[in-house]
Parts: structure tokens; sequence; C-alpha cells
């Protein structure tokens, strides 16, 4: 209730930190609350066990009890749905939690845990620390004996070292990591909601969401049709600041991430990629502050392309037939 009476203070933070549009960021701050909501119900369904004994002299119970101190470690594209997601279970577990929001946005995870105060939690329960080097922290989770589960969302490289480094100690660990999602496209399909599902998938928070399309399938005899009006509405969209309004596309978090979508660009031309729209950073007194990027799509896409095999995260989607 505190997260969704202050959900104006929320979003606004969050699209200064963040830089996504601001009613992306209202429905993610919203989303969020409805993960404590969800949560807080599902602690009246912690259900044991009894299993069947092979003796008629045993009984055989399972119990659910708190598993300890959870290290919670939330990625910067979604800097508060991502907190309350990893919170809410625990906190209904019976679990202690250290959460390391992302270096980038370290902001919203810190007015969250503001209204957790607020809202009467004791002291220690929830507890939150930031940091310029999230490596320490990662290792400290991995080796201090208290924290004895991990649940971590971010890169598939990172994921695979805090596994690595969970199974000395037998931790228990949660994964959300990156992915190369398609999107399909057959010819009976509806063109238009077609085209808007892969706007929508494709290019919301600047396509920096680990679940968005990162690739566009569309059989053959669509093709044309297809990405005329695919091309219209990618053109039809506005990049600018999170906080004016009509944005539809924001900028990408930090300079890291421009140049690996600048490369994934740059790799497909190379190869014989043509540029439908987009193809590079935007310039000028509104996005000199940022990495704005285009929203950029590529045709004539091989599969020796860096593009089709890794994760771009960021606004270009590569149309393959």
């Amino acid at each position: 209730d505190l997260i969704v009476a202050d959900v104006d203070r929320l979003a606004r933070v969050l699209t200064e930190e963040n830089g996504k549009p601001l009613t992306e960021a209202r429905g993610e701050v919203l989303n969020g609350a409805e993960y404590l909501n969800w949560y807080a119900e599902e602690t009246r369904r912690i259900y044991g066990e009894t299993i069947p004994a092979s003796s008629r002299k045993t009984r055989i119970l399972v119990l659910r009890q708190p598993v300890g101190v959870v290290g919670a470690i939330t990625p910067w594209n979604f800097p508060s749905s991502m907190v309350t997601r990893k919170l809410a279970p625990a906190l209904a577990a019976g679990c202690t939690v250290v959460l390391k929001p992302a270096e980038q946005t370290p902001l919203s995870a810190l007015l969250i845990a503001e209204l957790i105060q607020e809202a009467g939690l004791p002291a220690g329960v929830v507890n939150v620390v930031t940091t310029l080097d999230p490596a320490a922290v990662g290792k400290e989770f991995l080796e201090n004996r208290l924290v004895r589960k991990i649940s971590f969302t971010g890169s598939t490289e990172v994921g695979k070292y805090l596994m690595q480094g969970a199974a000395a100690q037998m931790k228990r660990v949660s994964l959300e990591l990156g992915g190369n999602a398609p999107f399909i496209v057959f010819e009976d399909a509806d063109l238009e909601a077609a085209v808007q599902g892969v706007v929508i998938s494709k290019f919301r928070n600047a396509g920096q969401t680990c679940i968005c399309a990162n690739r566009i399938y569309v059989q053959e005899s669509i093709a044309p049709a297809f990405t005329e009006r695919l091309v219209e509405a990618v053109r039809g969209l506005r990049v600018g600041h999170g906080l004016e309004e009509g944005t539809n596309v924001g900028p990408l978090i930090d300079e890291a991430a421009y140049v690996k979508v600048e490369g994934h660009v740059r790799d497909a031309r190379g190869k014989g990629a043509r540029v439908l729209t987009g193809g590079h950073r935007l310039t000028g007194p509104e996005f000199d502050r940022g990495y704005f990027y285009a929203p950029t799509l590529l045709d004539q896409v091989s599969d020796e392309m860096r593009i089709v095999h890794e994760e771009t995260f960021g606004p270009v989607a590569p149309i393959l037939t």
C-alpha cells in the first residue's frame, strides 16, 4: 500500500536513474507492489507434507522452514520491480535479506527499503548494500557462511560464476539470466498485431529487457509487407528523456551498453546486413548527455552475424526470413 501511494515519487526517481519513459516506470513500480501482495497471500499456503513410509512404525513429515540469509543481487533494467520480486518471496518464507542493487540504479532500492522500514519491519530484516565494486559483494555472498541462498538477475557470465562459487558450500542459487528470444511471424498472421507485438516486445525499455525479442523471423511470402509496416512503426517511435511526455524510447544505461549495441550493428553491416532505419547514436543538445540510440531495423541478416547469436540488449532488431 505504501508503494502504491508513493508511486509518483518512486516512478520519477526510477526514470531519473534508469532513463526509461515515465509511463513505463509507473507500470514497473505498480507491478512491483503486486509481487508483495502475491507473496503475502502465499504465506497462507506454506504447507508441509506427510509421505507414506515403508514401515508402519514410521511417520515421514516434510516441514518448510526458512533457509536463512538470502543474498539478493538485482539488475539496473528493472530496478524497482526486481527488488520486490526478490524481497517478497524471501520475506514470505521467513528469511532475512541482504540486497545489492545494481551500481547504476541504487536509488530505487533505497526508497523501497525506506518504505519497508516505514511499514514496521524490524531493523536487520532487509539490508541494502550499495557499492561501485559489485564483484566484492558477490565474493562476500559466496564466502560468508551466514548467506545460505543467492538470488541473482543479470548476465549469464556472472550467473555461471555465482553458481560455481556457491557449489563449494552447497548454497542454494536462483538465477535469471540473459536470453536470445525469437519472434516468429507466419503468413497467416495479423500483420498489424504482429508489428505491434514486435514494437512492444523489442523496444520497451530501449530493448534492455532479458525477455524481449532479439530476432524477428518472418515467412518469406509476407516479409515485404510486414517489413514495410514495421519500418513505419519504428520510425514513429519518439526517442528522448524519460520525463518528457510522449517519449517511447529512453537512453541506453551507460557507455558499455552503447559499445555493445554499436558493435553488433557494425558487425552486421560489415557482413552484409542492410540498415532499414536507425543504425546510429543520436546527437544534438537533447541527446548529448546520454547514450541515445536510434531504434534500428536490419534485414539481409545472415547466421554468422553476432546479432543473431548474442543478446543485444538495445533497440536493434534483425529481420530474418
